[in-house]
Formats: structure tokens, C-alpha cells, sequence
């Protein structure tokens, strides 16, 4: 069994009973990986995701957890192949750092879009046009109604008063 199957059983599995240590388990985790990261904004993330595991002081499957995460935040299309990992894969992560700031807004996760070592990072007003954009994405917009003497969307030929309207 590979570390992503692994990685999605324990996160479908969680109970009442181990929901919120598998979370505080993982988001503990995230943040002290994402904190070096971007402290060391400069440098790739490389290694054997065991060895990078080991490192970070976390479990094989929660560290594929985070590979899961980051994945869409890399540079030029570069995609890992999560699926296949194994505690010998090779990892080499080239993180684009914007994007990465905008999928934290998307995953609701103020835990990590809050991290201090982001001012080192991205100076403030990129962050706030990254959470403004974030925040003009969520914003709904109604359809448009149609008025009293407007066609009718039922495709009638009546007006909207006569038909649907009433």
C-alpha cells in the first residue's frame, strides 16, 4: 500500500474520538514544516520524504499529507506523483510562494496564511492583494431576475407576468 493510500484511509477513518488529535496531530506538523520553508524561502526542499520526515520530527503519512497540500502551490506546472510515494521517493520542492499563500486563504487556514515568517517572504502588500483577491473570488453575485415584461425563461413565448411570474 502506498503512503497516499495510507494518508487518505487515515483521514476518512478519523471518529469522534480521534478527530481532533489527528489534527492537532497534522496541523502542528504543517506549521513547522511551512515556518522552515519559508524561513529558508530561498532554498528547495529536498531529500528522501523519509529522511525529510525524520527531520521534521513527523510521521511518513502526514508528511505525504502535506505533499498532498502543497502540490498545487509549485512552480511551472511541476506536479509530484503523490499517488506513488514511497519513504525512498526523491522530493524536490520548488514552491511558488504566492500561489501558496492564495491556496492557504482557499483552504480556510489562518493557522498557516498567519505564520510570521511570511513578512520574509511576501512584503504586506502583496499579502493583501493575494487575501483581497482570495475574498473577490467568495463574493456571490444573484442572477439577474427577470422583469414583469420580460420573456419568459421557460421558453413560453409569454411574458414572465403572464407565466411564471404570477
Amino acid at each position: 500500500m502506498s503512503l497516499y493510500t495510507d494518508w487518505k484511509t487515515l483521514l476518512e477513518n478519523q471518529t469522534d474520538d480521534t478527530f481532533e488529535a489527528f489534527w492537532d496531530e497534522y496541523c502542528k506538523a504543517e506549521m513547522k514544516i511551512y515556518s522552515r520553508i519559508l524561513e529558508h524561502h530561498d532554498e528547495h526542499l529536498t531529500g528522501a520524504l523519509g529522511e525529510l520526515s525524520e527531520k521534521f520530527e513527523v510521521r511518513p503519512v502526514i508528511f505525504e499529507g502535506f505533499l498532498d497540500g502543497i502540490e498545487n502551490s509549485l512552480k511551472n506546472g511541476d506536479s509530484l506523483d503523490i499517488e506513488s510515494m514511497t519513504e525512498d521517493s526523491a522530493i524536490d520542492l520548488d514552491v511558488d510562494f504566492e500561489k501558496l499563500y492564495y491556496n492557504m486563504w482557499q483552504a480556510d487556514a489562518p493557522h498557516l496564511y498567519s505564520l510570521e515568517a511570511w513578512s520574509g517572504v511576501l512584503d504586506e502588500d502583496t499579502r493583501k492583494r493575494i487575501s483581497k483577491e482570495y475574498k473577490k473570488s467568495k463574493i456571490y453575485h444573484a442572477p439577474k431576475k427577470p422583469g414583469r415584461n420580460d420573456p419568459c425563461p421557460c421558453g413560453s413565448g409569454k411574458k414572465y407576468k403572464n407565466c411564471c411570474g404570477r
